[in-house]
């Protein structure tokens, strides 16, 4: 036994190797770096390299009873007397008296954090929190147990001024959590509080099994990348989704904008102006006056409903839409890499990315397609946008039927519309133009004259610097093939 009394099985965080100590001996950079010019993009990642905050993180395969830290993370249920294996161990090696100080505190509601001595345990303390249970239909309020668990734990470790903390994975087996959602919803929160909040904290530790190992390892680089090599190696990697300033998952329709002073209408003002000031209220349905419903419904059945109603209806429609598509597991049309978004054109606006090869129209679900669709890109379109859709060596079964097209049209929100400042159609086929200047003119309205057709790459740096767009190997082999013939 050492001075403080800690049975020799435990173990020192200080003899473990940093996240930023690991870039030699894991080789993990080496294993990531590709040569793809895709991964060649000077814009910047929202997890910039930060040797700093690399040299606070390690990655510890093992019991998290066994560290010898300020405080260790105890994963539970509501009543905190959970059985899982990181929650048996802790009591196991902290004695019996940790369950009569848990009986204290009255359980523990989802999300919270609460504290306890470490008793036995060479941790001094221990932090006690309960995950969410999840399910896909209730994903979106999942997340945000989940992001509450991680930040409160680390705002209870700033604000008792402890040095480190160990983390176990806070969502157990029996509570449903894919592991690999946790544990991104896990790296980017510390990540987060870290930058904002965490000049007291010296040490992280994340305290896996061999199965949680090699997830971790996987996902690290992205929000702790270890070189500027790294940094944008994994920057084509990082979710679409990554939370606001704190991590915090962002839910649009839950957002609302109140002006200063919103009530302090001049008397002076007329009809037209109060309408505008009440208007920038906010635009979701309890900040807005509603009519008589049974009113609406009538004139729906009557086909005479308004078109201020119409556009309701829609919106309510789409909001439909979009919270399905937050619940579905749409990881498999992610992987497919057909919409990403890429830098800035020569205008600012945001670049969004379609590659036509990679939909296999005969293969995926396209109300899937479409669901994935709405979730990628309803945050960008709320400000002005563009996109670009290679054409290249597209084939038969990567031809989007224009129903479909029709369908998505009518569907989204009219932010979509318009905002989208240029579409450009690179490599079209003469095909491709006809059918396109069909459906532009015949199916949808207004999109007609964004539609710019670009034969080849060197007129679309015109409008896209070279460096601020993701272009795929085969797109960049195709041009220069065609360019030299």
């Amino acid at each position: 036994m050492d001075p403080l009394g800690a049975r020799s099985q435990f173990v020192d965080i200080q003899t473990l190797p940093t996240w930023q100590q690991q870039l030699d001996e894991d080789g993990e950079e080496k294993r990531l770096v590709r040569s793809d010019s895709m991964l060649s993009q000077s814009f910047p990642s929202p997890f910039p390299f930060r040797p700093d905050i690399n040299r606070k993180i390690i990655l510890f395969v093992g019991d998290i009873a066994l560290l010898n830290c300020t405080a260790v993370v105890n994963t539970s249920n509501e009543s905190l007397n959970d059985k899982n294996p990181t929650s048996d161990s802790i009591h196991q090696l902290a004695g019996p008296e940790l369950r009569d100080e848990l009986l204290k505190l009255k359980g523990c509601r989802t999300g919270e954090a609460k504290l306890t001595k470490g008793f036995n345990l060479a941790a001094r303390f221990i932090i006690h929190t309960v995950g969410p249970k999840y399910k896909a239909k209730y994903r979106t309020a999942a997340e945000s147990s989940l992001y509450s668990c991680y930040r409160n734990i680390m705002q209870l470790a700033a604000e008792q001024s402890m040095a480190s903390v160990g983390f176990c994975v806070v969502t157990t087996t029996k509570r449903g959590y894919p592991l690999e959602d946790a544990t991104h919803i896990a790296l980017r929160t510390v990540r987060r509080f870290l930058e904002n909040h965490g000049n007291s904290i010296e040490t992280v530790v994340f305290a896996v099994s061999d199965i949680e190992e090699s997830v971790f390892k996987k996902l690290l680089p992205l929000y702790y990348p270890r070189s500027e090599g790294e940094e944008k190696t994994c920057l084509p990697l990082i979710p679409a989704d990554i939370g606001n300033s704190e991590g915090e998952p962002v839910v649009p329709e839950r957002q609302i904008r109140i002006t200063e002073k919103p009530g302090s209408i001049e008397d002076e003002c007329d009809e037209d102006s109060l309408e505008l000031d009440l208007g920038q209220v906010g635009t979701h349905a309890f900040a807005r006056m509603e009519g008589d419903v049974d009113k609406q419904r009538k004139l729906i059945l009557q086909g005479q409903m308004s078109e201020a109603a119409l556009q309701k209806q829609h919106q309510r429609n789409y909001g439909r839409w979009l919270c399905r598509a937050r619940a579905e597991d749409l990881s498999d049309i992610a992987a497919l890499k057909a919409l990403y978004q890429t830098g800035v054109d020569i205008c600012g606006r945001t670049v969004m990315v379609v590659v036509g090869r990679n939909i296999p129209v005969t293969l995926i679900d396209l109300e899937k397609a479409l669901l994935y669709f709405i979730h990628v890109m309803d945050h960008i379109t709320v400000k002005e946008y563009v996109m670009v859709y290679f054409h290249t060596l597209t084939g038969e079964h990567n031809h989007l039927d224009t129903d479909f097209l029709k369908k998505l049209y009518d569907i989204v929100d009219v932010k979509y519309k318009k905002n989208l400042m240029a579409f450009y159609f690179v490599h079209p086929t003469f095909r491709s133009k006809v059918s396109t200047w069909f459906f532009t003119t015949f199916s949808v309205s207004g999109m007609k004259e964004k539609v710019r057709y670009l034969d080849n790459l060197q007129q679309l740096f015109t409008c896209i610097k070279p460096e601020q767009i993701d272009i795929p190997p085969f797109v960049l082999e195709y041009d220069a093939r065609v360019r030299t013939q």
